[in-house]
């Protein structure tokens, strides 16, 4: 089933948690911003965007289902 990677920019503060989990879909770079490479990645991956959601401090991430 595809889903979507959805990022409440309002509440991330760019600690790079996410980006650790997943550098292929998560990159916080030098202007010390989140920016989201892939908003429709695989189910491979999707163990890691759950783990991503669930370790981000401030819950700024989620998963849609499509």
């Amino acid at each position: 089933m595809a889903y979507k990677v959805i990022v409440d920019y309002d509440l991330c503060e760019s600690n790079a948690i996410c980006m650790q989990v997943a550098p292929e879909v998560f990159e916080v770079r030098d202007d010390d911003f989140l920016y989201l490479l892939n908003e429709t990645p695989g189910e491979e991956h999707r163990g890691r965007m759950e783990e991503a959601v669930n370790r981000c401090p401030k819950q700024a991430i989620s998963l849609e289902d499509l």
